[in-house]
């Protein structure tokens, strides 16, 4: 049975005095925290490592901040909007969107607009280019199983090639065809060659069905980790903990029900008597961290979940002022970096030291491949070498300090066998009737923040009797960062609402 047709699960109600434990710090964790800290019950987090944020954290080095991936705070979920103001207040600013293609020496737009593609690729390019959207879009691939299919279908086999499938593969490290078409969906749903074409000749102010992307979003002053280190300060406050640097490696269970979590700290193990338990970690871990041991079928499908680790170069420059966008993806060949961020285009409080740029080499990456254990000032120089081999600043640039951040299992991964191995870990879980399972991690699912913190708003709910799918949360394929045209951005909050996209 798909995890879209079971039936609601049973849960157990949540009482006062119950004690609630949430493991992991991230959006939705400490959502949860937060929203159970407000009305009066008794919650400890357990966090794994020494900050707040989860992948939505601020990392800090010499006083510059930066994000491990970028993280634009735009949202149609009202409640999720509301808490965010709640937690930050007025200290949001607006940040002007523009992220571009690097490929072969030139920009493109993303999402890809038709002309501008077009015209960047050259006139051979474009006209073949055009070919193979028509072929495609009257002789489709009959079912749309993988990433390489549903991109073809919408874009064609050229560009299909040209801007997807290196991109695509050198994130993910696995190729096209085994990955999820629904990734994809919730990816980039809604774009295709067409609309982009309906787009550049301004035909798509004709309809309300036509979207149009956002053109600026909200961040916080001092980056999306402020948001999470607010939180925690605010569960504090409330008389409840959040404790860093407690990896929860035991989950007891008695009668079916979790009763205790074991947590392994730097004064040795820890142990919290509970009535709740609210999971953000990885699937797999949660499975492993299960006492007594499921079955081994379910042991097996969780090991089969898999996961793309994630490292971020910071690099700090002498210089100002030297590209416009939020982030760049790198489609050029050659090298191994593959988005760039520039922190000075989200927020000037990131960098503190006058006529200098933060930027964030990204490189995705398996934990324990050459990349993962390259050495730290190894990593720098090859960041600086890639760096200034694109051409994104004059040759001369003085790169002065860099940091390398870490971060494992960033992005699950939708391979061929992922949907099954799920269905079979989730099946074992939901009968665990004090036992919920959130976040991007908790439910391997690819969920911008925003999401992750409803899957919290949701499991909470459901602890006092409603009967949400949380697994269900995500599963439209709404695109993140679109909007009617109809509807208008006057900076601050809007009506479409201000997610976080990483």
């Amino acid at each position: 049975m798909s995890s879209e047709q079971v039936a609601p699960r049973v849960v157990t109600q949540l009482k006062p005095g119950d004690r609630t434990v949430v493991i992991g710090a991230g959006p939705a964790g400490l959502t949860a925290a937060y929203l159970l800290s407000k009305q009066g019950h008794r919650v400890t987090v357990l966090e794994a490592d020494d900050i707040v944020g989860g992948i939505s954290r601020t990392a800090q080095y010499k006083g510059y901040r930066f994000d491990i991936g970028g993280h634009r705070f735009f949202t149609k979920i009202k409640p999720v909007e509301d808490l965010w103001y709640e937690i930050l207040g007025e200290d949001f600013i607006s940040v002007p969107r523009l992220s571009r293609i690097h490929y072969d020496g030139k920009f493109f737009d993303y999402p890809l607009k038709a002309m501008n593609a077009l015209r960047g690729l050259g006139l051979w390019n474009a006209i073949t280019i055009m070919l193979s959207y028509l072929r495609w879009h009257w002789w489709p691939n009959p079912v749309e199983e993988n990433f390489e299919q549903w991109v073809t279908n919408r874009f064609g086999k050229k560009l299909y090639s040209i801007f997807f499938k290196t991109y695509t593969e050198k994130v993910w490290g696995i190729p096209c065809t085994e990955i999820r078409a629904e990734w994809a969906a919730q990816r980039i749903q809604g774009l295709s060659l067409a609309k982009a074409i309906l787009s550049a000749a301004n035909l798509n102010r004709r309809s309300d069905s036509i979207k149009t992307l956002i053109n600026e979003f909200q961040y916080p002053r001092l980056g999306p980790g402020q948001m999470w280190e607010t939180c925690t300060d605010r569960i504090r406050g409330m008389g409840n903990e959040v404790l860093l640097r407690h990896y929860a490696h035991a989950i007891e269970l008695r009668g079916g029900r979790v009763v205790a979590v074991r947590a392994k700290t730097d004064q040795g193990e820890a142990r919290f008597e509970c009535e709740h338990v609210i999971n953000t970690s990885a699937v797999r871990s949660l499975v492993r961290a299960l006492e007594p041991a499921v079955p081994a079928p379910v042991a097996e499908a969780a090991e089969g979940l898999k996961y793309r680790d994630f490292l971020v170069v910071a690099l700090m420059l002498e210089a100002r002022d030297l590209f416009p966008d939020n982030w760049i993806y790198i489609h050029t060949p050659g090298v191994k970096v593959g988005r760039i961020q520039n922190f000075n285009n989200w927020s000037q409080a990131m960098v503190p030291v006058e006529g200098h740029t933060c930027l964030g080499l990204e490189y995705f990456c398996f934990k324990g491949d050459g990349l993962w254990e390259s050495k730290d000032a190894d990593l720098v120089k090859l960041a600086t070498e890639e760096f200034l081999s694109l051409g994104l600043a004059p040759a001369h640039t003085k790169v002065v300090d860099g940091a390398v951040i870490r971060m494992p299992k960033a992005y699950p991964i939708y391979d061929s066998a992922y949907r099954g191995h799920l269905d079979a870990v989730r099946a074992h879980i939901d009968a665990i009737p004090n036992l919920h399972t959130v976040g991007r991690n908790g439910m391997h699912k690819y969920n911008n923040a925003d999401h992750s913190m409803l899957t919290a708003m949701f499991a909470l709910e459901n602890m006092r009797g409603a009967k949400h799918d949380v697994w269900a949360v995500n599963t439209d394929y709404e695109y993140h960062e679109e909007q009617k045209v109809e509807e208008q951005q006057i900076g601050g909050r809007t009506g479409a609402a201000a997610a976080a996209a990483g």
